[in-house]
């Protein structure tokens, strides 16, 4: 398998670590939306959320637990399922997206981007 989380969670791939479990770890990502911006990803593959309920939810718990850690008091934790989704890396992965009041980053479904769409036609 040619999978990029799991080379990171066999120690075999590049990532700089932030936090480890035994189940789970949590990485900065390449090119993230933010400073604080951290992926949580299961050391099993399962390519997403809805393959492996269990899976999920262990990896779930390590996001909100590792948010808690930093301090991240308003934030997006957020995954994708499939490409329509914007899912892009076919294993479970949970982005967490600390965010601030006019911190300039609208979601796709946020009436800011909205409104930017209705400006285009």
């Amino acid at each position: 398998m040619n999978c990029v989380f799991c080379a990171i969670a066999a120690g075999q791939g590049p990532a700089t670590i932030l936090r480890e479990w035994d189940d789970a770890l949590a990485i900065k990502p390449r090119g993230g939306v933010n400073d604080g911006h951290t992926l949580v990803i299961p050391r099993t593959h399962v390519a997403d959320a809805i393959e492996d309920p269990d899976v999920t939810a262990d990896a779930v718990r390590r996001a909100a637990q590792y948010a808690a850690e930093v301090g991240a008091a308003e934030l997006n934790l957020i995954t994708s399922v499939g490409p329509t989704a914007t899912q892009t890396v076919f294993h479970l992965h949970w982005h967490i997206v600390p965010r601030a009041k006019a911190d300039g980053l609208p979601l796709p479904w946020t009436p800011q981007q909205a409104a930017r769409k209705a400006g285009d036609r």
